[in-house]
This record gives structure tokens, sequence and C-alpha cells, in this order.
């Protein structure tokens, strides 16, 4: 548990550089977590391999770890145009884990929709057993409270435009009243 929560935390405030983290005892019984590979004489040597590309469920927070075990979330979409980017941002916004598929072109993808809904029609969100053809926010969000998904992202994420964000010049806020102008 140690061994995670180090992990994470590195992760985290992003100290980790390295795609490979080690956890190894020493002679005299010190445990070490480093990036580089242990001594020969070290004892116990746990490697963790760290990937950027995936979401691991154990980083999720309990609701949606559960959620996501009970109904699965899959998204069928292609370059549809606005409903198709509509409905990943909804996902993407409200912290939803999600596998995607695309029947234009992934043949097995189009056939597992057209027997979902009865034709290549996208987006359609499956969310455990529950379909909901074509992108509706309120038809998605209450398919997903239904599963228990939370209502919205638990987890940080990074500003979509970094460059256009830096341009954006926050206002100091007004001074309280009873503050006497500081």
């Amino acid at each position: 548990m140690k061994f995670i929560m180090v992990l994470l935390c590195c992760a985290v405030t992003g100290l980790v550089q390295a795609e490979e983290l080690f956890r190894w005892v020493d002679a005299e019984g010190k445990v070490h977590y480093t990036d580089q590979p242990p001594p020969a004489s070290a004892k116990k040597v746990e490697e963790k391999k760290l990937s950027n590309s995936t979401i691991e469920t154990s980083q999720l927070p309990y609701a949606t770890q559960q959620a996501i075990k009970k109904s699965p979330v899959t998204l069928y979409a292609n370059d549809c145009g606005e409903p198709c980017t509509q409905a990943r941002n909804h996902l993407t916004q409200r912290g939803i884990p999600f596998t995607s598929k695309n029947p234009q072109t992934t043949p097995a993808d189009a056939d597992a929709l057209t027997k979902l809904v009865g034709a290549a029609y996208v987006p359609v969100l499956v969310v455990g057993s529950a379909v909901s053809k074509g992108y509706e926010k309120g038809a998605w969000d209450a398919a997903l409270d239904a599963a228990g998904y939370p209502k919205s992202a638990l987890l940080r994420k990074a500003p979509a435009d970094p460059a256009n964000s830096a341009a954006k010049k926050e206002q100091p806020s007004p001074p309280h009243p009873w503050s006497g102008g500081r």
C-alpha cells in the first residue's frame, strides 16, 4: 500500500519522469524507491511500469470504480461532426472513462453497432445494458446517473488550450467590505 501511495504522490507532483519505478530493500533492511535499477545486492525488488496512455481504475474515485464494474461505458462515434464532438466532450468533461468504437473504420464495430441499434448510426452511448441513440445531454446524464457515475469529473484536468488560458488575465477580486480595502 505504501508503494502505491508513493507512486501516486510522484505521479501527481510530476516528480517521476521515468517509465519505471523500483522498490527495493538494502542489506540493512531499509526500503528504497527509485527510478534507477537497484544494485545487485538489493533484496525484494519490485518494479512498477508507468504509462501515460491508460487510466488505472485504482486511481479513480471509488464511486467511478464501482460504476465501471457494473456498467462499463462504450461510445460509438466517428467524425460525424458536432454531435460526435459533443458526445466525446460530454463524457470527458464529466470524467467518465469509456471505450471508444468507430464503426466507420472497424467492421467489427460496425457489425456490433448494427446489432445494437439496427443501423450504422452515431453517436450511440452504451452504459451497461442501457443504449442511448444520438447525443442528448439529458438522456445521457440520466443513464450515467442511474449507473452510479459521479455527476462531475473528480480528477483534475489540464486546460484545453494553454496558450489561450495564459492570455486570459485574472481580474482581482474587489476588496471585502470588512477588510478595510486590504
